[in-house]
């Protein structure tokens, strides 16, 4: 059992990581994927961030400070979530295709994508910088409606991404001849969970790569008979 190194923690924190997590061991054919969803994870939780900040200012030029707490709220609660349920499903899914992380996935991702969309639209009083929030504050406060400008335009970039790698990744699960009972049949049989069985898998979807290319560019070969 590989020991965790994830998240990276300073020394004098009294915490060590809880996950491991090293891309070399994704199969080559997701870790590029893999490698961006990581990447979006990360831009999400930068958006809540800089969602912070535009909420702090928000609330002194005038919108009230329940705006600030929510943003709070936000930060501190979906950037572990989104990392444990949804990140880890799809790293796990790639790394040993499993069709039960896969359905985990979409399930959690699901709800990021339209919980995203809601991000960027900016509901008033729900503790997000959006596009409604941020027009209507254009009557009041130029400065500050810019500055809430920065994390509307983040929360609009990161609903975009989700939806197109949701969409990537449902193509790329169906391709494989992924399906709702595959992943039942993993969750009644344990499966999931089976490290020698994840190698098994992951071994095969690897096979399967290497001979559909070696057969893609491999010369056609023709027997005295065909000649």
């Amino acid at each position: 059992m590989a020991e965790p190194n994830f998240p990276p923690l300073p020394g004098f924190i009294p915490l060590k990581p809880c996950f491991y997590q090293d891309f070399e061991e994704i199969p080559e054919q997701h870790r590029t994927m893999c490698k961006r969803m990581y990447h979006l994870w990360m831009l999400n939780s930068a958006t809540l961030v800089v969602n912070l900040f535009g909420c702090f200012v928000w609330m002194f030029g005038g919108g009230g400070v329940t705006n600030f707490g929510l943003s709070i709220i936000w930060l501190l609660m979906f950037t572990p979530c989104s990392y444990v349920c949804w990140f880890r499903p799809i790293y796990k899914a790639f790394r040993s295709d499993s069709s039960f992380n896969y359905m985990a996935f979409f399930f959690v991702f699901m709800a990021q994508v339209g919980i995203s969309i809601i991000q960027s639209i900016g509901i008033p009083g729900w503790g997000v910088c959006g596009w409604l929030a941020t027009i209507s504050f254009f009557n009041y406060n130029i400065l500050v409606a810019l500055v809430m400008l920065v994390p509307t335009i983040m929360f609009t970039a990161v609903a975009t991404l989700s939806f197109i790698a949701l969409t990537r990744i449902h193509n790329m699960y169906r391709g494989s001849g992924g399906s709702v009972s595959k992943a039942q049949e993993e969750w009644t049989t344990g499966a999931w969970k089976n490290p020698h069985v994840q190698a098994a898998a992951q071994q095969a979807a690897m096979g399967a790569v290497t001979g559909g290319m070696h057969e893609q560019y491999s010369s056609p070969q023709y027997n005295e008979n065909q000649m």
